[in-house]
């Protein structure tokens, strides 16, 4: 039996990161205060980022990426955590200064897990991810800002990737009229399966635009940014509002203050990395109940950790659809 565990550990190289498959042991890992036997982990865009090096993602090097993981509590010298427990991290700058998911096991503070919901499973909590744990942030938002069902369509941009996905599914079971945004013609019947209703091309919204247009929908879930946000907001309807978690066009908002001051549009930011634990529960606990099984299952697939530089690759040139469980076990 040995003690060392396999990982993906990132280095600074000279022409920019480099990713390298090593075995590692349990010195290797950050200080933390519980040790997780890790089951899963996926591949978000930020990952993507991190390991092609687009962006400076990772801040200290070498480092273990990957934003998420799912796994049981090995050791625990936290009060809140015990050997055994069925955890999930999300974020709090783990894969990106802190050691991440892309290995067999993790050494991180307690206050930084969520103790998963008897009604997800460790393989389920990384078909959500970070992707999906952000998109019920969404809906959260959206619903405290008084977006009901009743008021409206609810556009989501950036459809067919992972926060898309679950946005669709999250809200087409809560009983919003879903209109998707997509890039990708071929996948209209992969969103119709999740719940969407109409579907436009994103060329609709990625140009520069007009200050305020026709008011088009109640609400919007965007992962996208720049222009598309832009045009977003212009459209939205009176009392509406727009949550804003990505920047997959851009990090510019190149818009007008008219749909605040003419509309009482709301922008609402949504931040998954040090998004306070109540609302993490909170969002966890909404999961378990308003997210179709079936559906996360059904944009849902698997890989191996070896797959994981070619998938980083792939989502940043947006040919990932729906959510990539990785077994860092397999």
């Amino acid at each position: 039996m040995t003690d060392t565990f396999r990982a993906i550990r990132v280095s600074k190289g000279e022409a920019g990161p480099k990713a390298d498959f090593v075995n590692l042991t349990e010195a290797d890992l950050m200080e933390g205060d519980v040790t997780v036997a890790v089951d899963y982990s996926t591949v978000n865009y930020k990952d993507g980022l991190a390991l092609t090096g687009k962006a400076p993602i990772i801040r200290s090097f070498p480092l273990i990426p990957g934003i998420d993981f799912s796994g049981k509590v090995e050791k625990s010298s936290h009060a809140g955590f015990k050997p055994g427990d069925r955890v999930v991290l999300n974020g709090y700058g783990v894969g990106e200064g802190h050691n991440g998911g892309y290995a067999q096991k993790a050494r991180v503070k307690g206050d930084w897990l969520v103790k998963l919901p008897d009604a997800i499973s460790n393989e389920r909590a990384m078909a959500i991810g970070t992707a999906g744990y952000t998109s019920m942030l969404c809906v959260l938002a959206l619903e405290k800002n008084g977006v009901t069902p009743d008021k409206g369509d609810v556009l989501v941009t950036g459809a067919a990737g992972g926060v898309g996905s679950v946005a669709i599914a999250l809200l087409s079971k809560l009983g919003y009229r879903v209109i998707a945004s997509t890039g990708r013609a071929s996948e209209a019947d992969y969103l119709k399966s999740l719940g969407a209703s109409d579907i436009i091309d994103r060329n609709e919204l990625s140009a520069p635009g007009k200050p305020i247009g026709k008011e088009r929908w109640a609400g919007a879930v965007d992962a996208v940014g720049s222009h598309t946000l832009a045009n977003v907001l212009a459209m939205t309807k009176y009392g509406g509002a727009v949550a804003a978690c990505g920047l997959a066009q851009g990090m510019d908002l190149p818009a007008s203050v008219a749909p605040f001051i003419l509309r009482g549009v709301t922008l609402a930011g949504i931040d998954s990395v040090m998004a306070p634990m109540e609302k993490r529960v909170e969002a966890y606990k909404r999961l378990a109940t308003d997210l179709d099984m079936k559906k996360l299952d059904a944009m849902s697939f698997r890989a191996k950790l070896d797959d994981v530089p070619k998938l980083a690759e792939e989502i940043i040139a947006g040919h990932v659809r729906g959510r990539a469980i990785v077994d860092v076990n397999a």
